[in-house]
């Protein structure tokens, strides 16, 4: 996780995330103390749970979106960790070479392959964003977007042993889904998903088959919840097993037959990250997962 100091509304990203909201009476200053604090709350909510947290902070003001790593580096079992190539300018500045140092220090890393130098061609990938990674059935989830080139993607799947599994998605007002992960989240036997955002039919009773045939249950968001970010969780393992985090805002949102299910596989987190959520991205965005093996202590 990054911690910011200086968190804000990316002016850069506003064009094609339609997530971004603004909030015109409160004051910089304002909005950056409450992220930070919304930061630290997570992370403490995570290992109050047995979840082993990095927790790196960012002094800077270059980066107002720097508390969503997980566009921009992602790790992979068999000590793998990928960089990936950002969309907008001022994101390509979240690469931090502390980040994979720590890794490298703390777990087996064996290589690092880093697609960032694709930039320069304007070809874009952006992490477990626009790619939501089944890791049991080996499937690459991915809405089309300028920000999940197919070239890169089948080069990362080729790499790293995925399935691709392409389709188109769009909100209910017919505006492209920017990062996948918006959309859907997958565990390891449940899955949240607003089908209602993929328009082909057929393609999406295809990714429900792909689902479910891999042993998830299904759990059907509607646009509103898609847009309280009840998409974007994400499973994590903690002290006494598997965990679902997401905002509070998205958690309030579900129904109570949806929660159930939800329950029946793990327990859920949920935690107020409202005015990060004003940037577009929810909880998680804010989480690389780590799939490194860990490194016995010394």
């Amino acid at each position: 996780m990054i911690r910011p100091h200086h968190f804000a509304v990316n002016p850069q990203t506003a064009a094609d995330n339609v997530f971004q909201t603004g909030a015109p009476d409160r004051s910089a200053a304002d909005i950056a103390h409450a992220a930070y604090s919304e930061s630290t709350a997570l992370a403490t909510a995570l290992s109050a749970k047995g979840v082993r947290v990095h927790l790196f902070d960012d002094e800077t003001t270059l980066r107002p979106d720097s508390v969503f790593p997980n566009n921009w580096f992602s790790t992979h079992r068999g000590g793998r960790i990928v960089t990936y190539p950002m969309f907008t300018p001022n994101r390509r500045l979240e690469r931090r070479a502390d980040v994979i140092e720590l890794l490298k220090e703390q777990y087996r890393v064996q290589d690092v392959i880093d697609y960032s130098g694709l930039e320069h061609d304007g070809l874009f990938l952006e992490g477990t964003g626009a790619m939501v990674l089944d890791h049991i059935g080996r499937i690459a989830y991915v809405a089309r977007s300028h920000r999940a080139d197919p070239v890169i993607l089948e080069r990362f799947c080729t790499h790293n042993g995925y399935e691709p599994m392409v389709f188109d998605a769009c909100d209910d007002e017919g505006t492209p889904i920017y990062h996948t992960n918006v959309l859907m989240c997958v565990g390891t036997d449940i899955a949240l998903i607003c089908l209602d955002a993929l328009p082909d039919i057929t393609r999406r009773n295809e990714v429900v088959d792909r689902l479910t045939e891999t042993g998830r249950t299904v759990v059907d968001l509607t646009h509103e919840q898609l847009r309280d970010f009840a998409g974007n969780a994400f499973q994590l393992t903690g002290s006494n097993g598997r965990l679902l985090a997401m905002s509070e805002r998205a958690h309030r949102s579900l129904t109570a037959t949806q929660l159930r299910t939800i329950e029946a596989s793990c327990d859920i987190v949920a935690v107020d990250i409202s005015t990060i959520e004003l940037a577009g991205g929810s909880v998680r965005c804010m989480l690389a997962g780590i799939h490194l093996d860990p490194r016995p202590a010394s």
